[in-house]
Parts: structure tokens; C-alpha cells; sequence
């Protein structure tokens, strides 16, 4: 989830950038503080945070099957 949120912030970084925009607050949505914002989402995502309580992945379903 952090993985998409973080695309979803470097795009909209994009965007500013290209346009040129600031929205109205230079200090609050510049370049470089969401890029940071990005960045920590995907440190987040990375490290592990946010996968759910259950552990979820193909390794906590137990033995294979087949395997007796």
C-alpha cells in the first residue's frame, strides 16, 4: 500500500513540477518536501510496515501441498 501511495505522491511531485505550481503554498507542497514524503513511504513500504496482522504472503499458509 505505502508502494502506491508513494507513486502516487512522486506523480503528483511531478506534476507541480512540470506545471510549475505551487498551489498557493510554497513552504507546504514544494519539490523537495514531497519528494521527501515519497521517499518515507517507500522507506515504510520497504521495512515492512502496513502488510496486515495475519502476515499474509505465501509463507504463513503452512506445509505444501503434496507433501504428505
Amino acid at each position: 500500500m505505502f508502494a502506491y501511495i508513494a507513486a502516487g505522491v512522486f506523480g503528483f511531485a511531478l506534476l507541480l513540477d512540470l506545471f510549475d505550481e505551487n498551489l498557493g503554498a510554497p513552504d507546504l507542497f514544494n519539490f523537495p518536501t514531497l519528494v521527501l514524503i515519497g521517499l518515507l513511504c517507500l522507506a515504510l513500504y520497504l521495512a515492512g510496515v502496513g502488510r496486515g496482522a495475519g502476515g499474509g504472503g505465501r509463507w504463513s499458509r503452512g506445509r505444501r501441498p503434496g507433501r504428505g
